[in-house]
């Protein structure tokens, strides 16, 4: 829904008494907590938000239940009798999967049934390991530690991975050989918007999550990531989704649990099965709540890129900057808010950022078509200048000094004064913000009626 002042909680929306009257506040998804934003009482203010999800009664009870009735695939309790080994796939620190849900009800399911070596991996991709108490924040129950080998995935270990040859589109299949040899092999995650491969989960979690770099590095090549069709939640015509399902398929049967959350972290979908059947399931859920369709386009936008974990690098902030370009009108400024705890991203970002500060947008998009493969972490240099061919890009972070200097953004102080700015520049006075940034994905839709954007929204203020 595209709601007049008004928001379900926590990306609250309420009216706030300033000097210059009433004004209205909206707390952004912040690092751990919100970062509250006034808006003037003259601005025209629209809150994109999601409609409140359903939530899952009893989710324990709902888990096995999924892993008794999966879709298109018998019971885990069927597929693991007999198996010697499984490997469990879970996301990275950067998702905010929960994992606690559902771990221990696979592992029990699998040792029951005889499986003796269980290997969690953590599908790293081309991220930093997750280890010490942020590995087990990930496991979400130290009772997983006790009793399954956990493991995170390393791209950069050529002898870690197996090569299963070349797609059509010549992309080198190399997976983690851990994955590839189990007797059973199970991915779980989260189905939310992703700005390349549409969705989130699935397939995404077996490439690039446990890919080698070689595989990630042409899969996130401008070849793939110009293309029409590589956005957020598009999967039909999505090439690199494609050629994703492709690859996945490559590495033989593989059981998926999947989850969809709310606005809070809790559960509210959840189901197991074949890899790509179960996923559009999940998908075709989510989907509902996830695009929001909007009446019109915006010259000023706020945004965030969804707090903790996701907005604690700003490599990941860019995620926030990528979503709203379809509200965006011409001649647009786009703020976005991002704690950006841990700082600017790997060091090979670092090096992204520096060239493409050097080299100018145009020379840097040029060097990146030209070559097969990425240079590792530069995609989301390419992604930030789709952004910035679409609006003023406008950054509120906690980033220091030397770090602000390597977005190559305009950062400002704060989100309200950017606010202003923009209004004052355009003489528009109508402002859209989009709480949860990158977990929901606004939609141009000029026929919409203000009923219908607004159906399903909580009561104005």
């Amino acid at each position: 829904m595209a709601s007049k002042r008004t928001s379900p909680q926590p990306c609250a929306a309420h009216l706030a008494s300033g000097q210059t009257g009433e004004r209205l506040r909206v707390d952004l998804l912040y690092g751990k907590d919100t970062l509250p934003v006034y808006f003037d009482a003259h601005l025209d203010v629209t809150v994109i938000a999601k409609p409140r999800m359903p939530l899952v009664a009893d989710p324990d009870a709902a888990v096995r239940r999924a892993l008794s009735a999966p879709v298109g695939a018998p019971p885990l309790s069927a597929l693991a009798r007999g198996k010697c080994s499984a490997c469990v796939l879970v996301c990275d620190v950067t998702r905010p999967v929960p994992n606690g849900l559902f771990l221990r009800p696979i592992i029990e399911t699998l040792t029951a049934a005889g499986a003796a070596e269980v290997t969690i991996l953590i599908a790293t991709g081309l991220h930093r390991p997750n280890e010490g108490d942020e590995l087990r924040a990930v496991l979400g129950d130290a009772w997983v530690l006790d009793h399954a080998r956990v493991v995170n995935h390393d791209a950069r270990d050529d002898a870690a991975h197996v090569h299963l040859g070349t797609t059509p589109s010549g992309t080198p299949v190399k997976l983690d050989r851990r994955f590839a040899a189990a007797d059973l092999r199970i991915a779980t995650g989260l189905v939310e918007p992703h700005f390349m491969a549409g969705y989130s989960g699935g397939r995404k979690v077996v490439v690039p999550g446990v890919a080698h770099a070689d595989t990630i590095r042409t899969l996130h090549s401008a070849r793939f990531l110009e293309q029409p069709g590589v956005t957020q939640c598009v999967l039909d015509g999505n090439p690199l989704h494609a050629e994703l399902v492709r690859i996945a398929r490559m590495a033989g049967e593989v059981f998926a649990l999947n989850t969809v959350i709310d606005d809070a972290r809790r559960l509210s979908f959840v189901n197991c099965g074949a890899l790509v059947e179960s996923h559009r399931q999940a998908v075709a859920f989510a989907a509902d709540y996830l695009t929001v369709p909007v009446p019109r386009r915006f010259r000023t936008v706020v945004t965030s890129a969804a707090g903790f974990p996701l907005d604690q690098t700003y490599y990941q902030t860019v995620k926030g900057m990528v979503t709203p370009l379809d509200i965006l009108a011409e001649d647009a400024t786009l703020v976005v808010a991002a704690d950006c705890g841990e700082g600017l991203g790997s060091a090979a970002y670092r090096a992204a950022q520096t060239r493409l500060r050097e080299q100018g947008g145009a020379r840097f998009l040029a060097a990146l078509k030209a070559k097969p493969q990425a240079d590792v972490d530069e995609w989301e240099s390419e992604m930030q200048l789709k952004a910035q061919r679409a609006a003023r890009v406008q950054l509120v972070s906690g980033l220091d000094a030397e770090d602000r200097a390597l977005t190559g953004v305009d950062c400002v102080g704060s989100v309200e004064r950017a606010v202003r700015q923009s209004v004052a520049a355009t003489g528009d006075n109508a402002v859209a913000v989009i709480p949860e940034g990158p977990y929901v994905v606004p939609r141009y839709a000029p026929g919409t009626s203000a009923a219908a954007a607004q159906a399903g929204a909580s009561a104005a203020v």
